[in-house]
């Protein structure tokens, strides 16, 4: 199946379709695109401070997040926003994030596995590389919505036309 990636489609349009959002167009973009960073924010920022902290209790602790955002189409943290926020904003719901997504917040989940396993057994130096890889893909997806573990995704699923088209 070949999308078509028109000059027209905005980059950060592209960059969703690459993360697989389910049912969006530029309307919706526009209107709750960046309330689509929430999640990540969260998971970037609470990762960024077990990780100068550290603390393997904190990656357990936002793991459950990571893996409930790995299996549902709904992120947990797009419920606070979609039961709650919005009320105040008066958008509309957040789409349902597609599988690339949830592959991301699975390898997400992983990396804070493996720092926190590193962190735990003395291993300080690898924690904190493993962390700062954690919190940099995350802060890049949050701050640009370039989710690289969603491109690694769209290559191996044989989807080059959609990452192809972010560099146009």
């Amino acid at each position: 199946m070949q999308i078509q990636t028109h000059t027209s489609q905005s980059k950060q349009y592209q960059r969703f379709l690459v993360q697989g959002t389910q049912n969006i167009d530029e309307a919706t973009i526009k209107e709750v695109g960046n309330w689509l960073r929430l999640a990540l924010v969260f998971c970037a920022t609470f990762a960024g401070l077990a990780t100068i902290l550290a603390s393997p209790p904190i990656f357990y602790a936002l793991l459950p997040v990571a893996l409930a955002a790995a299996i549902f189409e709904t992120h947990p943290v797009d419920h606070v926003y979609n039961h709650i926020i919005r009320r105040f904003t008066g958008t509309q719901p957040l789409p349902k994030r597609g599988i690339p997504t949830r592959v991301a917040c699975g390898v997400g989940g992983l990396m804070m596995v493996a720092t926190a396993l590193a962190f735990s057994s003395g291993a300080m130096m690898l924690g904190y590389f493993l962390g700062g890889q954690l919190v940099l893909v995350a802060s890049l997806a949050a701050t640009t919505d370039i989710c690289i573990p969603s491109i690694v995704y769209q290559l191996s699923v044989g989807r080059s036309d959609l990452v192809k088209a972010l560099f146009k």
